[in-house]
């Protein structure tokens, strides 16, 4: 299975939840900022908390909240709490030993895929939720100093 658009979700959210770090947030108000449905985003939160990277709590004034300090979530984290199987796709069924080509692709893929999924691993673990949301706060007042 490829890359979905769950992972870009999942790391909205989460930093959403850290700019907003001192209340709960409802699925709905993620939603908005995502425009995007509530139950997507609640389906994402319960991957996310299954992983312990969020809480949520119930009733009047419930939502959901980090469950660790922002500086402590990667986009790794992120990605490996909503996404299932490999990033790149793999032959779905082998290809023929009859075609020169056929008999050595999938071993050579494999190889290459692999090592692209490493680094991809270790560039995401590299950026924290917090490295994020300063990033965005920067921009944010960026726009603000232009539209003085």
């Amino acid at each position: 299975m490829g890359l979905s658009s769950r992972s870009a979700v999942a790391i909205h959210a989460l930093t959403m939840l850290a700019r907003w770090g001192d209340r709960s947030l409802t699925s709905a108000e993620i939603a908005d900022s995502l425009a995007s449905n509530p139950v997507l985003v609640r389906r994402i939160l319960g991957s996310l908390r299954d992983a312990g990277l969020v809480w949520s709590t119930e009733g009047r004034g419930g939502g959901w909240s980090l469950a660790r300090a922002p500086r402590e979530i990667t986009l790794y984290d992120a990605y490996t709490a909503v996404e299932a199987g490999p990033i790149l796709s793999r032959h779905p069924h082998p290809p023929s030993d009859a075609c020169e080509v056929g008999r050595h692709m999938q071993a050579l893929l494999e190889a290459e895929f692999r090592d692209a999924e490493r680094a991809m691993e270790e560039r995401l673990g590299r950026t924290t939720i917090a490295h994020l949301l300063r990033q965005v706060l920067d921009r944010e007042r960026e726009v603000a100093l232009q539209n003085r």
